[in-house]
């Protein structure tokens, strides 16, 4: 019965395997980013040459096999002669159709995603600053004077199984990251105690915030929505809880957003001139 039980046992996990993947699809996150529509591209491009080569090959294997077998009155080849020009062509045949294959058709696509994804200073219209910290988001508009921390908002209680998950379990905050549709963003990343990473999936962008370093990348989304991502570099014992919410609005009320952060900033400035002339300073 302990067989029985734990064969069963193994093919309910696979089945629940098979569910969870399924709800993944057969595709990449919507793409909202020139960047990301890029990488799907190129991602598409490379998959359909790859299986292209790839049955290829097993075809002519296949027919190798089954018009050369033994039962045909086919011998096998003595290797052990010196080698032949033909030999010589049908090893320096693929070899060669390889270079042209990852420098040419891999190669070009790829270089020219690279220089695209690099390109985050040409027009951009706003700068973030991004600084990591164990185990939580800065986030800064330097030109705006804007600063604020983004922290994990999932109740205690859902992570310690005590209360029902939510839809968006470990994948909301309290601070989102608000941003402007159709503007190009210059990100800045840096962090202030280990390595962190700033993905976010559908941006098709992901950056390590080093310490002691800045790191840019940039984006223009293109679609009105909330975007959810995570910390995806190992940084501690809570680097599950590092996740990354980033609303994108329209102009007009991104603009509405930013004064409001201004306000409450400003406040805080008038406080410390005037606590800073009361103490002689």
């Amino acid at each position: 019965m302990s067989g029985l039980f734990r064969v069963c046992v193994g093919a309910a996990a696979s089945l629940g395997a098979t569910a969870a993947l399924a709800a993944y699809g057969w595709q990449f996150p919507t793409p909202v980013t020139p960047i990301a529509h890029e990488t799907l591209h190129v991602h598409n491009l490379f998959m359909v040459i790859a299986l292209t080569l790839f049955f290829t090959v097993l075809g002519i294997m296949l027919y190798s096999f089954w018009a050369h077998r033994k039962s045909r009155g086919h011998q096998a080849a003595d290797f052990v002669a010196p080698k032949s020009r033909k030999q010589w062509f049908w090893v320096l045949l693929p070899f060669a159709g390889l270079l042209i294959l990852d420098y040419g058709v891999f190669g070009i696509p790829a270089y020219h995603a690279v220089l695209m994804y690099e390109d985050s200073k040409t027009n951009a219209d706003l700068v973030v600053k991004v600084t990591a910290s164990q185990w939580l988001w800065q986030y800064e508009f330097p030109a705006e004077g804007v600063t604020y921390t983004s922290r994990l908002a999932t109740p205690r209680e859902q992570i310690d199984n005590e209360q029902p998950k939510g839809e968006h379990y470990l994948l909301e905050v309290d601070n989102p990251l608000v941003l402007p549709v159709g503007k190009k963003i210059r990100f800045i990343t840096t962090s202030n105690d280990v390595i962190h990473s700033w993905w976010v999936p559908a941006f098709g962008v992901k950056r390590d915030a080093v310490p002691g370093f800045l790191r840019e990348f940039w984006a223009t989304v293109d679609t009105i929505g909330t975007y959810r991502g995570q910390c995806s570099e190992l940084c501690g014992k809570e680097h599950a809880y590092m996740p990354i919410v980033v609303n994108v609005v329209s102009q007009e009320e991104f603009k509405t957003w930013l004064a409001g952060k201004k306000a409450p900033a400003a406040v805080l400035s008038s406080a410390n001139q005037v606590t800073g002339v009361a103490n002689g300073k």
